[in-house]
């Protein structure tokens, strides 16, 4: 079988370490060089002649980190790797997915084209912004989903009472995935926002009265939208609010904002660095998921056969 090798961009080794383990493989001999205006050189110093190449990255501000995962793809190219797969656990700039106003970019579809560009031959990543992204595409993409380690994380919370929410109408079909496993309830929030990252008001529909209430979510930013749901939950009778949310962003005031907030947990993935420690967020793990994905990349396996609702579908 044609030999795998796992390389890791600088700001992504606190996984791709974990990952590589989990796969049981040694990371890649990779080097980045730097000239003196912080040009970047990554320099491949193993042969990859006909691999199957993995290049782990987040591409998590700064844009840097884009930027490194571009040039590694193209090195690997250049070194005749037979088939290049980005492993994307976080897919920055995926909220630009469409135009919203006159004269913005779609963000997200540069991003798919320069990743071609450069010379991916599939795509692995978690957790879109959008599921529609995978279309912006024209090689392979495997869309790995964080019910599959949220799942047996909340099987595992004793609570009574559970009922799911969405903080916002667009988030309705990721909490429905939960609330249909589980066999709760749903409940949505609905947000107003006068310009990006700022929620002006906000309104529940359904009764959260005495409820443990599960808030589900892909990306956490400010957390403004978070704790107003939060605080508004408990407002309106709830016993109690966690949240699960995939890519931890947390910019600006966010952790202040956690800390001040009605939220109980804060529970997110490993996709992106905490940038401090916080009691009330909790960190699992995406590193056994990816390398489960990786290997059955590599021996020609179904993907969906490692997620929850798939199997039960």
């Amino acid at each position: 079988m044609t030999e795998v090798k796992l390389f890791s961009g600088t700001n992504s080794e606190y996984l791709s370490k974990k990952i590589a383990d989990f796969y049981g493989e040694e990371l890649g001999n990779y080097e980045l060089k730097r000239f003196s205006d912080g040009e970047m050189q990554p320099v491949i110093r193993e042969s990859v002649r006909g691999s199957f190449s993995f290049v782990i990255q987040s591409t998590f501000a700064p844009s840097e980190n884009l930027m490194e995962l571009l040039l590694m793809i193209d090195a690997l190219k250049r070194a005749s790797a037979g088939y290049i797969t980005a492993v994307i656990p976080y897919f920055g700039y995926a909220r630009q997915d469409r135009k919203d106003k006159p004269r913005v970019p779609i963000s997200a579809k540069l991003v798919a084209n320069i990743l071609q560009a450069a010379g991916a031959s599939r795509i692995m990543t978690m957790e879109f912004h959008a599921d529609q992204i995978q279309g912006f595409f024209d090689i392979p993409v495997d869309h790995l989903k964080s019910e599959a380690i949220y799942i047996p994380y909340l099987q595992n919370l004793d609570l009574e009472n559970v009922v799911f929410a969405s903080p916002d109408v667009g988030g309705v079909k990721r909490a429905r995935i939960y609330s249909a496993h589980f066999n709760k309830r749903l409940v949505i929030c609905d947000k107003v926002r006068k310009k990006a990252n700022v929620v002006s008001g906000m309104t529940v529909i359904g009764d959260v009265k005495g409820k443990d209430i599960i808030l589900v979510d892909d990306i956490v930013d400010t957390a403004g939208t978070l704790s107003k749901a939060a605080d508004m939950l408990i407002e309106k009778g709830a016993k109690s609010v966690r949240a699960i949310c995939t890519h931890p962003v947390l910019s600006g005031n966010a952790y202040q904002t956690i800390e001040n907030s009605a939220l109980d947990e804060l529970i997110v993935c490993d996709t992106i660095p905490l940038k401090e420690e916080s009691a009330k967020i909790e960190v699992l793990s995406t590193a056994k998921l990816f390398a489960r994905a990786i290997r059955n990349v590599h021996e020609h396996k179904s993907i969906s056969a490692l997620f929850v609702s798939d199997r039960k579908s």
